[in-house]
C-alpha cells in the first residue's frame, strides 16, 4: 500500500467519509486540490466553514437555510395551509422542479428505523403534529419514498394525524412514466394497479 504524507493522507481519509467517495475516488479528489492553485483551495475551504457556520435548520419546517424562517415558509404567495412532508431537504428540490407544488414544507429528517436506532423522537415528527394543531393546515401531503421505512413513516404520521381535522393524502407511486411495462418491479406494478383512476 502507497503511504502520502501525513495532510495529504489526512484530506484522503476525511474524503472517503462523503457518500459515493471511495479510495480511489478521495485519492483522485486529494491531487486534484494539491495541484489547485492556493485561491482554488482557500475559496474551497472557506466554502466548508460557512456551510457550518451560516447554515441552520427553519425553525417552522426544519428545512436546511441561512435565514430563519426559510424562504419558502416566508413566502406570502405559497399556500401554507398544504404542507408536504419529505425525508430529506434534498426532497425539496425534486418536488420543486416539478412546478407543480406551491405549498409548504416539512422535512423529517430521515424515516423510522428501528434497526438502526431512529425512532420518532430522532425526526421533526412532533414538531409537524404541533403545527397541524394550531388548526391553519388543511391538508399534509406524505412524501415518503416508497421504501419499507417510507411507508412506516407514513403510516405512523398518518396515524398520528387522524385525530386532528387535517386532510392527509400520500403521493402516488406505481409505473414511471417513459418506462416499459416488461422492466417493472412487482411493487411499482402493485402500487400502480393499486392506485388507478377512471379515465
Amino acid at each position: 500500500m502507497q503511504r502520502y504524507a501525513e495532510p495529504l493522507a489526512r484530506l484522503i481519509e476525511e474524503l472517503r467519509k462523503l457518500p459515493g467517495v471511495g479510495g480511489k475516488t478521495a485519492q483522485r479528489y486529494a491531487f486534484h486540490l494539491l495541484r489547485a492553485s492556493d485561491d482554488d483551495a482557500r475559496a474551497l475551504a472557506e466554502a466548508l466553514t460557512a456551510l457550518k457556520s451560516s447554515l441552520r435548520l427553519c425553525s417552522v419546517c426544519h428545512n436546511v437555510t441561512d435565514v430563519d424562517p426559510c424562504a419558502y415558509c416566508a413566502n406570502a404567495t405559497r399556500n401554507q395551509r398544504v404542507v408536504c412532508v419529505v425525508e430529506e431537504p434534498t426532497s425539496i428540490a425534486s418536488i420543486e422542479r416539478t412546478r407543480s407544488f406551491n405549498g409548504a414544507y416539512h422535512v423529517l429528517h430521515g424515516t423510522l428505523s428501528p434497526l438502526h436506532g431512529v425512532g420518532p423522537d430522532q425526526l421533526r415528527i412532533h414538531s409537524l403534529v404541533t403545527r397541524v394543531e394550531t388548526g391553519e393546515i388543511e391538508e399534509v401531503i406524505l412524501a415518503t419514498s416508497p421504501t419499507l421505512e417510507g411507508e412506516a413513516t407514513a403510516d405512523w404520521i398518518a396515524d398520528l394525524l387522524r385525530r386532528l381535522p387535517v386532510r392527509i393524502t400520500r403521493i402516488a407511486t406505481g409505473v414511471p412514466a417513459g418506462s416499459d411495462l416488461e422492466y417493472v418491479d412487482e411493487v411499482s406494478m402493485a402500487r400502480a394497479l393499486e392506485g388507478r383512476r377512471d379515465v
